[in-house]
């Protein structure tokens, strides 16, 4: 039994040890692994971070502002839209933002699927259905405790 407890504690500092050298890239070669140099201020200076409203247009699944197909209260901010999910922030309430939307969406013939509406420590969750899609409406909401909440909606098949 020792016997075996001894092999198996080699072959585990052996498969230890080249792991180690998978993960550092030595590979065996006994050198120090090259480390890229950083990017010069002149090369940094053409990376744009947030794409211009030009680049915004030339990828419809990424856009900023209110262009999107779901109400937005009116205080609705840093609103953003990737591949079909909004999100915004708003200074309305959970209870605000819960029956804005309720009003929103049955205004327009939506039904709440009430059995999936959750709402806890600040978190809330509305499911709607009748999207032309034959998607539900999704909206969740996140109380960021600086008196905003974020909230999020998408399409989704539920």
């Amino acid at each position: 039994m020792k016997k075996s407890n001894t092999i198996f504690a080699l072959v585990m500092l052996v498969l230890a040890s080249l792991a180690c050298q998978a993960v550092t890239g030595d590979g065996g070669s006994g050198e120090a692994p090259q480390i890229q140099p950083l990017p010069s201020v002149e090369e940094t200076e053409s990376i744009q971070q947030i794409p211009t409203e030009e680049e915004a247009q030339e990828y419809p699944e990424y856009s900023f502002g209110s262009d999107t197909e779901f109400p937005l209260p009116d205080d609705a901010q840093n609103v953003t839209e990737v591949a079909g999910t909004v999100n915004y922030q708003t200074k309305l309430s959970l209870d605000d933002v819960m029956k804005f939307y309720r009003d929103a969406f049955a205004s327009l013939g939506y039904t709440e699927r009430e059995l999936l509406t959750t709402v806890s420590d600040g978190v809330f969750s509305i499911v709607f259905d009748g999207h032309e899609s034959g998607q539900a409406i999704v909206i969740q909401g996140v109380d960021l405790g600086d008196g905003s909440m974020n909230v999020n909606i998408r399409l989704e098949d539920v």
